[in-house]
């Protein structure tokens, strides 16, 4: 999170009110306990002071168990040490770490945001009408939540737009989205993939993962140990 705070304040300034990226990454930290402190640090390395040109931003591709198709967004200030890690976690679960471009085509770079709907109160039209004036791609609904699409530059004013009518955020953030996803049914090849998911977020250099698996309704039972 410091990482990703240190980035957002190299690229867009120091001041979050002017930079949404930023605000996103110090709302972020704030929500998992980071203290203000690290926060603010992290927003002076981004500003310049104390080495914080030394994080690049890179992209990793591959396949996962299975073949399903996994991208990753990394900071490192080491790429030999990041792709040596992620190689490992790929070799672990049966997967392979691929060349640029191998998968990339298959996710479309997206904003993201999900209203949470767990009691069935939302209005998806009023939902969709303010969404897709706003500049929204789509509007899915999930059953327990909607699914808002944007082009990344547009994420801002779709939330503010989707906040002003009264709707509850549950999170906003800019994600990579498969184009088609592969659907799992067996149960051994899912904990597989969850897990490998679960090593390869706990990485400090990754960022965000995507991966374009499907789990089957009928794995909820199976898969409620992993």
């Amino acid at each position: 999170m410091s990482r990703e705070i240190i980035v957002a304040a190299r690229h867009g300034g120091p001041h979050p009110e002017g930079n949404f990226r930023l605000r996103q990454a110090i709302e972020r930290a704030k929500a998992a306990g980071v203290p203000n402190d690290n926060i603010k640090r992290a927003i002076a390395k981004g500003a310049g002071a104390d080495g914080g040109d030394g994080l690049e931003e890179l992209r990793y591709e591959g396949y996962g168990p299975g073949g399903v198709a996994v991208l990753i967004r990394a900071l490192t200030d080491n790429r030999n040490r990041t792709a040596g890690d992620l190689r490992a976690v790929f070799t672990k679960f049966g997967g392979n770490l691929g060349e640029t471009g191998c998968v990339g085509w298959m996710f479309d770079e997206r904003g993201q945001i999900l209203v949470p709907d767990e009691e069935g109160s939302v209005s998806e039209d009023e939902l969709m009408m303010v969404a897709l004036e706003a500049g929204a791609l789509d509007v899915i609904s999930h059953g327990d939540a909607f699914e808002i699409l944007t082009e990344p530059a547009d994420l801002e004013k779709v939330q503010e737009a989707i906040l002003a009518a009264g709707f509850a955020l549950g999170s906003s953030e800019v994600a990579d989205v498969p184009s088609n996803l592969q659907e799992i049914t067996d149960p051994d090849l899912a904990r597989k993939v969850l897990r490998m998911m679960e090593r390869l977020d706990d990485l400090d250099d990754v960022q965000r993962v995507a991966a374009n698996y499907d789990l089957a309704e009928s794995l909820s039972e199976e898969l409620s140990a992993v």
